[in-house]
């Protein structure tokens, strides 16, 4: 198959060495595992070989993704969608509506893409016939198994035919195979040796305990707006510098478990967008989150095991490019086993300097891809009618029942009073900056 065109879909010129393989074996293999760091682009990697084995003519739902979350779901569903293929695809999470998914699934999909426990319900309920399936990629699969889904996934084993065929990725060794798998020994593909290249600087934060969620305020300010995600063990921990950073109008997005789905969807669309630079985190974002390329890791807190700091830095220095990660250390806290005590004091500024707003800031539009509004309809509104150029817009995202648009900061008020007023295709819509 040629895939030229959906490389140009995509804006990417060629594939990686990683891909390329990857392409070649699943052909050839039944059973594929690709071992492979964050970043890597495994997403592209699983999706051309899937599209290639997918039949114009077939009935029935063909191939079966299961990611570990719905953010990672999403972003495979975005890839999909974009490469503009001519088959159908319905995703199922947690946290969207059972009765849209059933609606989408009555009609087989080609592809279904969605997280285990929310496709394990629709096998339950019947919602589609998982015996026409003939490919399963199980993306970050280590996560699933760490995540406890390991009765979610029997049942869609147990589903389907036992003749379809595997394609695996994760980001570190299984050592013990799970029993409903039905099969053992899967050719591997291993790049994680790569991650040994990676041209990523630690640094040392040192602090007093009560000045510690100050420190890292003066600290992140410092980086002056280049991208950059603090990692917290915990959800109070994420919330608390958050308060701090609000208290001094400092923009920033949130991100853990305890969030409803679409806060949650909605800082992360910040964030790809430059409306937020700083995002403050659990280990909910180390993993599989379609983010942008991070300058700045920082660790507020250091995780028990070696494994989770490891995904963390992962977003940053991903494929052989550079960045930097912190650790921020009261005095006192002691640095696990798994860090060299050798590591370089990075100096914090005693005063707070506080960077600029970043250069963008997202809109709401009450409508999205299920009210049939294109990204094309949203940029010919603004420009035509909002008085920006394309060159005041940023990254559009279209979810089912909205859509959030990145323009720029000083532009925004100026553009929200021109359409005030105007319709979307018709229709009336509801616009303003996303709060």
């Amino acid at each position: 198959m040629d895939y030229a065109e959906f490389l140009k879909n995509l804006s990417i010129a060629e594939l990686n060495e990683m891909q390329q393989e990857v392409i070649k074996k699943a052909f050839k293999a039944d059973d594929l595992m690709l071992l492979a760091p964050t970043g890597s682009g495994k997403t592209l990697a699983f999706l051309l070989p899937l599209i290639s084995q997918l039949r114009p003519d077939g009935t029935g739902v063909q191939a079966l993704i299961v990611a570990p979350s719905r953010e990672l779901s999403l972003q495979i569903e975005q890839v999909f969608r974009t490469m503009k293929t001519s088959y159908k695809v319905s995703i199922c999470y947690g946290g969207h509506s059972v009765k849209v998914e059933q609606n989408s699934l009555s009609e087989a999909p080609a592809v279904i893409i969605g997280t285990p426990g929310r496709l394990a319900d629709h096998i339950l309920r019947k919602s589609f016939d998982a015996r026409t399936i003939k490919m399963v990629v199980l993306d970050e699969f280590d996560k699933s198994l760490q995540m406890g889904f390991h009765d979610q996934l029997a049942i869609l084993f147990k589903a389907m035919s036992g003749k379809q065929r595997h394609l695996l990725t994760s980001a570190t060794r299984l050592d013990v195979w799970p029993d409903f798998l039905p099969f053992k020994n899967p050719e591997t593909i291993n790049y994680l040796k790569d991650e040994a290249d990676s041209k990523l600087e630690l640094k040392l934060v040192h602090t007093k305990s009560t000045d510690k969620v100050e420190t890292l305020m003066r600290l992140v300010a410092g980086f002056n707006q280049e991208v950059c995600l603090v990692f917290c063990n915990h959800r109070e921990a994420v919330d608390r510098i958050s308060a701090l950073l609000n208290k001094h109008q400092f923009e920033h997005g949130v991100l853990h478990g305890a969030m409803e789905q679409i806060d949650r969807e909605k800082n992360l669309i910040k964030f790809r967008a430059g409306a937020h630079n700083v995002l403050i985190a659990t280990d909910l974002a180390s993993r599989g989150l379609d983010i942008p390329e991070i300058k700045h890791v920082v660790h507020y807190q250091l995780p028990p095991k070696e494994e989770a700091f490891i995904h963390r830095n992962g977003r940053t220095a991903r494929m052989h490019a550079d960045g930097k990660a912190y650790l921020v250390i009261a005095d006192d806290e002691s640095l696990p086993d798994y860090i060299d005590k050798s590591i370089a004091t990075h100096p914090v500024h005693p005063k707070l300097q506080l960077p600029p707003a970043p250069l963008f800031v997202c809109l709401y539009i009450s409508a999205g891809k299920k009210d049939k509004i294109s990204k094309g309809d949203i940029v010919g509104l603004l420009t035509k009618k909002g008085g920006l150029s394309s060159s005041d817009i940023g990254i559009i995202t279209s979810l089912d029942f909205s859509s959030y648009v990145a323009v720029k900061r000083s532009l925004a008020n100026q553009a929200l009073s021109k359409i005030k007023n105007e319709k979307l295709k018709n229709k009336k819509v509801k616009i303003e900056v996303a709060n």
